[in-house]
């Protein structure tokens, strides 16, 4: 009974789907006289590639799968860097030392790969300024920062800020830092850079600043379904937990 109700009820879901995305007509009637089949098949060729396609679907999956095999990016690379000796194939390895928090390992890579290319990368050399941030050489990262030549894209000039910004707050200059965050927060997609500006206020001893920061984000959040609020989760529950202590003081 529980298994026929289970069925019928995936049956009707498909039927909804199809009236409200605007699909084959057809498909009602199969899944109306040929429940079985035709809802197995409606999901297959209807529904699977559409989420599939649907870029939330695809970052959760994408943590699922690092979760159960976290080194399988850090193989391929390596079997690639084995085949072909490659500018590129050397930064991909190097990417996924960093994916797997082993800033230290990559850094050489990314060196050897700026070393052989004929000219300036401000890409790569990006990802060095932040590897050496990550393993503790704040002073070596803001002299590259400071020698990169200013990216193309408004995009690109805003994460090198960000970077820039957790550079000098480790070098202890936080106005500095403060100001860099009070810019890039109004472009920046995501809530990364307003929880980290949100965390140096709090540090500062700007508490009411760093209050109203924080109910932005908690307003943004309100507005992301479960799927998308899942990719930050952590950073999410840090800015809630911060948010609901800084009420609780009043």
């Amino acid at each position: 009974m529980i298994l026929y109700l289970l069925v019928l009820a995936i049956q009707v879901a498909c039927v909804v789907d199809v009236i409200r995305n605007g699909r084959n007509q057809l498909w009602i009637m199969a899944l109306v006289f040929l429940p079985g089949a035709s809802t197995i098949a409606y999901v297959l060729i209807e529904v699977l590639p559409r989420i599939q396609g649907n870029r939330h679907v695809r970052t959760v999956r994408a943590q699922v799968e690092a979760k159960l095999d976290p080194e399988r990016d850090l193989r391929a690379a390596r079997d690639a860097l084995g085949l072909a000796d490659t500018i590129a194939n050397r930064i991909r390895l190097a990417d996924a030392l960093v994916g797997l928090g082993r800033h230290d390992e990559a850094v050489p890579l990314y060196r050897e790969a700026l070393d052989r290319t004929p000219d300036a990368d401000a890409r790569t050399e990006a990802k060095l300024a932040a590897a050496l941030f990550e393993t503790g050489e704040s002073g070596a990262a803001r002299e590259l920062l400071d020698a990169i030549t200013p990216p193309s894209t408004q995009s690109d000039r805003d994460r090198l800020t960000l970077l820039r910004a957790r550079v000098l707050t480790e070098l202890g200059e936080a106005d500095a830092a403060l100001a860099l965050y009070a810019d890039i927060v109004t472009r920046m997609p995501g809530e990364e850079a307003r929880c980290r500006y949100a965390a140096l206020l709090l540090d500062q001893g700007y508490e009411p600043r760093a209050r109203a920061v924080l109910e932005e984000v908690e307003s943004r959040m309100q507005r992301l379904d479960r799927t998308q609020r899942a990719a930050d989760a952590e950073m999410y529950k840090w800015a809630s937990d911060k948010l609901r202590a800084l009420r609780a003081a009043g």
